[in-house]
């Protein structure tokens, strides 16, 4: 069983890489996102999920072990969800902004990945909402705000801070982001006016 590949680019297709490791080529099939982001003839380290059939032997390569936790998570929690699907999902969306969908229960952002209509984007959110925290990587802070924004119980300072933020003109989604950083550094006390100046801070960046 393959668990990582490390060498070169040889090749980059549509939908896979081929990595070379001392001579031998691997195919390895990725998300846009991870090929976007290697060039043929350079140094890669990619995490891969093999699967093993009768017929086959076929790799996925990533470039985080959370995309690949979420690729494994996708198929096996979600009805309707193979590799292909899993794939499409992860081009489209980043691990965090995956958690995030999920987590406010954005069917639409999830419906947006090539081949995967409502009823499938519905099952997503559906069947991973309890499981998306664990692997929301950084994202895990901000998840937890947008809930509490969502449901209304979020702290009076907080919930000031991002409608300010929105008032501003910013989505409530980059507000909620930019509060969360906000209240790493302010702290849980601060009042509204130390965190919307802070939270413009991280936006100016």
């Amino acid at each position: 069983m393959i668990g990582k590949l490390k060498g070169t680019v040889d090749e980059i297709a549509e939908d896979h890489c081929i990595v070379d490791v001392h001579g031998v080529g691997y195919v390895a099939y990725c998300s846009t996102r991870t090929l976007a982001g290697i060039s043929a003839g350079e140094a890669v380290a990619l995490f891969i999920e093999t699967y093993v059939r009768e017929d086959m032997i076929r790799l996925y390569g990533f470039k985080s072990q959370l995309e690949r936790e979420w690729f494994r998570l996708l198929q096996n929690n979600v009805q309707g969800v193979g590799a292909k699907v899993a794939l499409a999902v992860l081009s489209t969306l980043t691990p965090s902004e995956l958690a995030n969908a999920i987590a406010l229960r954005d069917i639409t952002m999830v419906a947006r990945a090539p081949g995967v209509g409502k009823k499938v984007a519905e099952r997503i959110v559906t069947e991973l909402r309890t499981k998306a925290p664990a692997y929301a990587g950084e994202a895990t802070g901000t998840i937890g705000l947008k809930q509490e924004l969502g449901e209304g119980v979020a702290p009076a300072p907080i919930a000031d801070a991002v409608s300010a933020l929105v008032n501003l003109g910013y989505s409530r989604d980059i507000a909620a982001n930019a509060i969360a950083v906000a209240l790493k550094t302010a702290g849980e006390d601060a009042d509204s006016s130390k965190l919307i100046r802070l939270g413009l801070k991280e936006l100016a960046r």
